[in-house]
């Protein structure tokens, strides 16, 4: 059997976490005796249980202090990894580019050589709309504050005097959480939204960005030698103000405000950088003579950019570099730069004329910084996608029809003979925009901004038109019908589309989908670019709620390994996008094995991927912690690229797989659609009363209805991990187990065995159900149960329930041979500390959902958000 899935943390560590623990802790209580003195005993006295007239109070310290452990958290990781790098060396350091290229065998390393060379890596982040981000802006300038109070402290060299001024400043931001209202008392508007993706861009990613150049630089250079031609390939994406899917507040109006702001707090970004090298760029003509060609071009750059190139000079007589980048920045705050490319051609000329005149350092540490920045944020920050549901989209088109004539029934024979006729045609006929409704306008007018910057100075402003729910070709085919309407053109529209399959029908339906879209000329050229690839969106979050983790998990790799199949008889690779969450239940999983965990042959240097409200926070909220992930997100993309692009199939594992995946949905579906069930997951959780957290723009479910394929899955994961049952991540697997070893014998343990050692996806699948399952708390989500009314029903379901966690629990014991979280010590202490606190928030908030039920009274609903913020920070994520 395999050794632990944690290592422990080194002696150091241990002592370095104990002292940022107790400082935390002191201040956080200093805190608590002046603001809430009740709530101060209750904490030194270890009161499990808290006065019902205290609940707001209680419910305040919890947060912060689930929050200030979290920051706690992320600056002991960031110095670990310090620290392993100073006592050896960058090959050293988990997840680095240094550590990839020295793990690497010999053909591995001639890949990855391959893939650098040739610019293949390709690594897309994606800033996504989805609310699952509690905190508000204030707030988590706060804890970024804080954080950085923590990193001051490593320093030893302060005097008592300063390190008690530090300790009051520490102090005063945690006051500063007290005094500042954790919640937000109205729904965010789509302009705040915006905003709070591009904050993350301020604060820390674009500062992060020339540390994971640096890194990789060096990584590459010590392996490949100097000059070594790669790039570390980096493209940010984002959702906010292009995600509209369900939610009517995102017009294409919104959308082009998000592309403006974006654009205006990059040219800010720039201009600052700039007039900094300005200022340090004091050298002398005289001094230091600039060799003819090298001047030629910083002259020009004067002359052509600056406001006035006379003035220009005067004001920095005999400081050429000094000129040229004033007139740069110049350029840059009027808009003069109608293409990037410019911008950053310029910023090479600087580079360029400092290392003739030996001033290399200047360059490496003033100018390169800025050009990487710009080679990966443009203008634009980010390519921002836009998504739609394909309802919509055919709804559209059948207005767009109906208003020159009659519209076949939708995805009937007649509309999709109509839909290739139109396509094929060189011409359209005109329709008048007025007799559209209001839905179908809207979307033409998104298609037509859409059409817009593409054909302007910076097309790669905006993405894919991702189409979420694509279950048809003539889903996708639709959307180039409509872009066509739109004036798209009528070759090769320059519109990708990205068909999102998201619902395990659909996962399983998908390569046939794709075929039959490669069927029709004009699709087939506008899907794939220029190298022949075709990008293609996997949901994690539907395809689990509409089967269960296990199903979910099995069909997302069996789709890709179809899909890639599918496309190879055309010529042609998938570049797949995840749509993950940060919870199990929606895909979130360790960054490196989750990577590891897929398909070989999928990934082909590139990767997409959605990072999705509180992972955002934890992951990019402060400089250290980005260049990390972002490393260890480019450098496992590496790392997986370069193994064998196919592996032999293993009939016996794929069989074992497909039984298990087909036993768990079969089970999980069972207790989706026992009579009871619905009323049960409605009242034995907050999910109805999840509309009182603002946290989000859009509602939780897509077109208004009251059913659970309506429902959205965060909210669906929300539920159950507000009341701890948590079956959203660990149902189903337990009986596939024991029904495979009942049907197999002894073989069928052993096959199953065999996987968990083996298998990546086996094991992955394995470790998340056990973590769920300690994460899972019956005694707890029994308390919740008694909040049904139909008495018969609820002990039905929460019997079939508790009956499922045992039979999980002793199926997870069997393959690992250890119990229930005994391989992850490091996770096991983090639920630990907390468990006390949470079990009174959860007391809290079942007593609040009964009367807040019988009495919708204006205080408890102010209560009860806390409740579920603060279970919400407490677990680490909302869903």
């Amino acid at each position: 059997m395999q050794a632990a899935a944690e290592t422990a943390p080194s002696a150091d560590a241990t002592v370095y976490a104990a002292e940022v623990h107790a400082r935390l802790r002191s201040a956080w209580m200093r805190v608590l005796r002046r603001r809430a003195p009740a709530v101060a005993r209750a904490v030194e006295s270890g009161a499990e249980r808290w006065d019902e007239t205290a609940y707001a109070e209680h419910l305040q310290a919890a947060t912060i202090w689930f929050h200030l452990q979290q920051i706690m958290d992320e600056n002991l990781a960031i110095r670990e990894a310090r620290q392993a790098e100073r006592s050896g060396a960058a090959r050293d350091v988990p997840g680095s580019f240094a550590r990839a290229l020295a793990d690497a065998d010999p053909d591995a390393r001639r890949e990855m050589r391959r893939l650098l060379a040739e610019a293949k890596l390709s690594v897309g982040p994606t800033i996504t709309a989805h609310p699952t981000e509690a905190k508000r802006v204030s707030v988590m300038e706060i804890h970024r504050r804080i954080y950085r109070h923590l990193v001051q402290f490593e320093s030893r060299r302060w005097s008592p005097q300063e390190e008690t001024r530090l300790e009051q400043r520490l102090e005063m931001e945690i006051d500063l959480l007290w005094l500042t209202g954790e919640l937000r008392m109205e729904r965010p508007s789509l302009a705040a939204e915006i905003d709070w993706g591009l904050q993350f861009y301020r604060t820390s990613l674009i500062a992060a960005v020339p540390r994971l150049y640096e890194r990789y630089r060096s990584a590459v250079e010590a392996e490949f030698g100097a000059g070594f031609p790669g790039t570390a390939c980096l493209k940010f994406h984002s959702w906010i103000g292009g995600d509209r899917d369900g939610n009517p507040n995102v017009t294409a109006e919104v959308t082009r405000m998000a592309l403006e702001r974006s654009r205006d707090m990059m040219r800010g970004v720039y201009v600052a950088a700039l007039d900094e090298i300005v200022q340090r760029l004091s050298l002398s003509d005289r001094l230091v003579p600039v060799p003819p060609a090298e001047r030629a071009a910083l002259e020009r750059i004067v002359t052509r950019r600056a406001d006035d190139p006379a003035a220009c000079a005067q004001r920095n007589p005999n400081e050429l570099f000094r000129q040229a980048a004033a007139a740069i920045a110049q350029a840059v705050a009027a808009g003069r730069y109608a293409h990037v490319a410019d911008f950053i051609a310029d910023l090479e000329t600087l580079d360029r004329g400092l290392q003739a005149i030996d001033a290399g350092l200047l360059a490496d540490l003033l100018v390169r910084p800025l050009i990487w920045q710009v080679n990966v944020f443009g203008f634009r920050a980010h390519t921002l996608d836009i998504r739609q549901n394909s309802e919509v989209v055919t709804r559209t088109l059948r207005d767009l029809w109906q208003a020159t004539g009659e519209a076949p029934e939708p995805l009937s024979p007649a509309w999709s003979a109509r839909l290739r006729a139109e396509l094929g045609k060189p011409d359209l006929p005109y329709v008048n925009r007025e007799r559209l409704g209001p839905e179908a306008a809207e979307l033409m007018a998104l298609l037509e901004l859409m059409r817009e910057i593409r054909s302007g100075a910076d097309p790669q402003a905006i993405g894919p038109f991702i189409l979420s729910m694509t279950r048809s070709a003539d889903d996708l085919l639709a959307v180039y019908l409509l872009a066509r309407y739109a004036g798209f053109g009528a070759e090769r529209l320059p519109l990708k589309v990205v068909p999102l399959f998201e619902t395990i029908e659909d996962l399983r339906a998908a390569p046939a989908v794709l075929r039959d879209v490669l069927e029709v000329p004009v699709a087939a050229r506008s899907l794939r670019d220029g190298s022949g690839q075709i990008e293609i969106m996997l949901g994690y979050s539907d395809s689990n709620k509409d089967g269960g983790f296990v199903c979910s998990t099995w069909s997302l790799d069996r789709a890709q390994r179809a899909i890639t199949r599918a496309l190879a008889r055309s010529g042609l690779k998938p570049v797949f996008f995840h749509g993950r969450g940060g919870s199990v239940s929606r895909g979130g999983a360790p960054t490196e094995r989750a990577i590891a965990a897929q398909p070989r042959g999928t990934l082909n240097g590139a990767l997409r991927l959605t990072e999705q409200g509180e992972v955002v926070t934890a992951r990019y909220a402060n400089t250290g912690t980005a260049a990390a992930q972002l490393e260890l997100l480019a450098s496992s993309v590496l790392r997986h690229s370069a193994q064998p692009a196919f592996e032999a199939v293993d009939p016996e594992a794929e069989d074992v797989m497909e039984t298990l995946s087909s036993l768990s949905q079969t089970r999980y579906q069972t207790l989706l659609q026992h009579p009871a069930f619905l009323d049960y997951f409605n009242q034995a959780s907050p999910v109805n009363e999840l509309a009182l957290l603002r946290i989000g723009s859009r509602p939780a479910r897509r077109f208004g209805a009251q059913s659970l394929s309506d429902l959205r899955a965060i909210p669906w994961v929300f539920a159950w991990s507000q009341n701890r049952h948590m079956i959203s991540s660990w149902y189903g697997f337990g009986s596939a187990v024991e029904d495979f070893c009942t049907v197999r014998g002894e073989r069928g343990t052993a096959q199953l065995r065999k996987l968990f050692d083996r298998m990546p996806l086996f094991r992955l699948i394995v470790d998340e159900v056990e973590k769920s399952l300690v994460l899972a708390r019956l005694d707890i989500a029994e308390d919740y149960a008694a909040l049904v009314d139909d008495r018969a029903g609820a002990e039905a379901i929460f019997s079939r329930v508790g009956a499922e966690h045992g039979r999980s629990s002793k199926a997870i014991e069997m393959l690992t041979g250890q119990g229930i979280g005994v391989r992850f010590p490091n996770f096991l202490t983090r639920v630990a500390r907390n468990d006390g606190t949470l079990r009174a928030a959860h007391a809290a908030q079942i007593g609040l959902l009964g009367a807040l039920r019988a009495d919708p009274a204006q205080d408890r609903r102010i209560r009860l958000m806390q409740t579920m913020n603060c279970i919400s920070a407490g677990l680490g994520w909302t869903g």
